[in-house]
This record gives C-alpha cells, sequence and structure tokens, in this order.
C-alpha cells in the first residue's frame, strides 16, 4: 500500500507539474512584451503540445501504470489514446526541426530574418505539422500498417475485457513499417537537427564579424545587441533539443528493437522507466526555459507574483491621465480628479485663469 501511494503521489505530482509548467510558458509569452516575437510562436505550439500530453494522455497512462497494465475503457478507446500520444510526440519533433530552421535563418541571414519568417509563413507551418502529426499517427493504427498481420489492434476488445491474458494497451511495432515510422519521425528529423544546430554554432562567430564590418559604428550597439539575442535564443532552443534527445531516444531505440525481432513483450519496468522518461520531457521544457533565457525568467517572476496585470493596470492608467493633460497659461498640467475641482489654493486665484473661467469644464489648480 506504501509503494502504491507513492506511485501514486508521483505521478499526479508530474502531471500536475507538466500542465502548470506548460501553462506559465503560455501565459509568459502571451502577457510579456518582451517575449512577443515570431520565433515564440513555435515555442507556444511546443508548450501546447507539452500541455495537451499533460491534459489528454498522461491521466491514462498514469491509469495504466497504477494498474499493472490493465485497461479497462476497450480496444477503441486504446488506440485512439495510442495516436493521440503519437501525435503529440510527432508534434514536438516536428516543431523543434522547424525552431532549428528558424533558428538557422536567424543567425545565417538576419537582415533577411523578418522578409523570410512571416506571420503568415509560421501559421502555415503550424499548420502543416499538426496535419502531418495528425497524419502518421491515426492513419497508421486505424489502417493495421503496424501490426503483423496488418489488422487493426485491439479490435476484438471489448469494455471489461482487460482481464484477459496478453491484452495490453500499447503501440504495436510488429513488422517494417514500424521501422520506417521510426526513422521517418525520429531519427531521420534527428539527424536533420543536428547538423542544422551544428551550422548554426559554426557560422556564429562569422556572420557577427560580418554584420559588424557592414554596420556603421554608430548603429553597432544595437546590431550587437540584437545578435547576442538571437544566440542566446539559439542555445535556449538548442537545450531543449538536446532534452528532447536525451528523453527520447531510449523510447525508440528499445521499441525499434522490438520491431526487428518482430515481438511484442508485455509491459515491464524498463518499458514504464522509458516511457515516462519520454514523458518527462513535456515537463522539463518548462524549466530549460527560464534557465537559459533572462526574458523568461522575468517573464516568470511577474506571473509568479502576479505583477503582469498590475504592470498592465498601471501602464493604462498612466496613459488616461496622459490623454487628460490640458493647458493652463500655455503650459500642459495634469486633470485633477472631480473630487479636487472644488479645492482651488486661493494663494494663486487672480494669477491665473481656471479652466471653468476658459473652458466652462471643472476647474483645475496649475
Amino acid at each position: 500500500m506504501l509503494s502504491m501511494a507513492l506511485r501514486w503521489l508521483v505521478l499526479v505530482s508530474f502531471i500536475i507539474l507538466t500542465i502548470a509548467g506548460n501553462v506559465l510558458v503560455c501565459l509568459a509569452v502571451g502577457l510579456s512584451r518582451r517575449l512577443w516575437r515570431i520565433a515564440n510562436c513555435f515555442v507556444v505550439s511546443l508548450a501546447v503540445t507539452d500541455l495537451l500530453l499533460g491534459l489528454l494522455v498522461l491521466p491514462f497512462s498514469a491509469t495504466v501504470e497504477l494498474s499493472s497494465g490493465n485497461w479497462p475503457l476497450g480496444g477503441a478507446l486504446c488506440n485512439i489514446y495510442i495516436s493521440l500520444d503519437a501525435m503529440l510526440c510527432a508534434s514536438s519533433i516536428l516543431t523543434l526541426m522547424a525552431i532549428s530552421v528558424d533558428r538557422y535563418l536567424a543567425i545565417s541571414a538576419p537582415l533577411s530574418y523578418s522578409r523570410r519568417v512571416t506571420p503568415l509563413r509560421v501559421a502555415l507551418a503550424m499548420i502543416a505539422i499538426w496535419a502531418l502529426s495528425l497524419a502518421v499517427s491515426f492513419v497508421p493504427i486505424h489502417l493495421g500498417w503496424n501490426t503483423a498481420d496488418y489488422r487493426v489492434q485491439h479490435l476484438d476488445w471489448g469494455m471489461g475485457d482487460e482481464v484477459k491474458e496478453g491484452l495490453y494497451c500499447q503501440f504495436e511495432w510488429s513488422n517494417n513499417y514500424v521501422l520506417i515510422y521510426a526513422f521517418g519521425s525520429f531519427y531521420l528529423p534527428l539527424l536533420l537537427m543536428c547538423g542544422m544546430y551544428l551550422c548554426i554554432f559554426r557560422v556564429a562567430r562569422e556572420q557577427v564579424r560580418r554584420i559588424r564590418a557592414a554596420t556603421p559604428s554608430f548603429a553597432r550597439t544595437a546590431s550587437t545587441a540584437a545578435i547576442a539575442r538571437e544566440h542566446k535564443a539559439t542555445i535556449t532552443l538548442a537545450a531543449v533539443l538536446g532534452a528532447f534527445v536525451i528523453c527520447w531516444f531510449p523510447y525508440f531505440t528499445v521499441f525499434t528493437c522490438m520491431a526487428i525481432k518482430g515481438k511484442t513483450n508485455p509491459p515491464n519496468t524498463l518499458k514504464s522507466v522509458i516511457m515516462w522518461l519520454g514523458y518527462f520531457n513535456s515537463a522539463l521544457n518548462p524549466i530549460l526555459y527560464p534557465a537559459f533565457n533572462r526574458d523568461f525568467r522575468k517573464a516568470y517572476g511577474e506571473l509568479l507574483r502576479c505583477r503582469g496585470l498590475s504592470h498592465r493596470k498601471l501602464w493604462l492608467t498612466r496613459l488616461s491621465v496622459h490623454k487628460k493633460m490640458t493647458f493652463t497659461d500655455g503650459q500642459r498640467v495634469p486633470q485633477r480628479p472631480e473630487k479636487h475641482t472644488d479645492m482651488v489654493n486661493k494663494d494663486t486665484e487672480g494669477k491665473s485663469l481656471t479652466l471653468h473661467e476658459r473652458n466652462g469644464i471643472p476647474d483645475v489648480s496649475r
């Protein structure tokens, strides 16, 4: 009982951490002006992917883990659960690949970056990522491409059949298709991203020298600051990529070996460890952003101290006061609230005309 309670506490805490952390990322980008950049649209897309994993997949994965692999909801819902898991994993790797392309364009051609990376193109890229992720996850599983006999898995599994021997709610890696799936959706994009980040770091210093040489001396400080900001963003997202590789590489390696052997083993401790190691990546990303990026740290601090809303209200108040400024004797002074309009300094009477005398509106002292 103690072991079960400890496992339950750890898994529930992990799910809460995943959901809260990725909600914090979305709020930080949405409410902090410092993070209003086109490149952060991909960061939000990655956070939404991890958030959906925490809401739609992890609770069921925890239920299966705590019930020793039993799935009480039938085969149809099991296939949907597996498809969602595969879709969100594919969306993560494709989003990271889009991020690497964005970083490459920002570092290799900073002067033409704003012309190449437009909001419309970013929106189309994210739509393509989600559409492709949906296609490579739901279609193969619901057409039976991943099974040894090419029949849809778990169709003969009804409600209440979880006690039958040999029924496990898991993605069957049983033929050559899953090898194509693993290399196409993980290993090949991973090689492309690693190669692209290698090119980024190789051209970074050379690009800084070229931009400094082509920039006038009076604008060199701003140009250098912009390049430094791009490099910091690149380091942050490279760390995110490294965490993704560490978390998901064991999962794909083990299940690729299973596909080569052509057999599906029942759930065991090794499978649970590598599966939850992959899930750990969804909780790790919100921690990596503030660890490597000062703007995220500031945005997190404002949100956690509830300062974002108060700062926005203060800004709106200052703007309202600025608009209420009026002129007295050719000088611009703020208009006071109505409760002070009848409290005019008697020492200044006769020295200046009040607004009441000039325009017929409430009086304002000088």
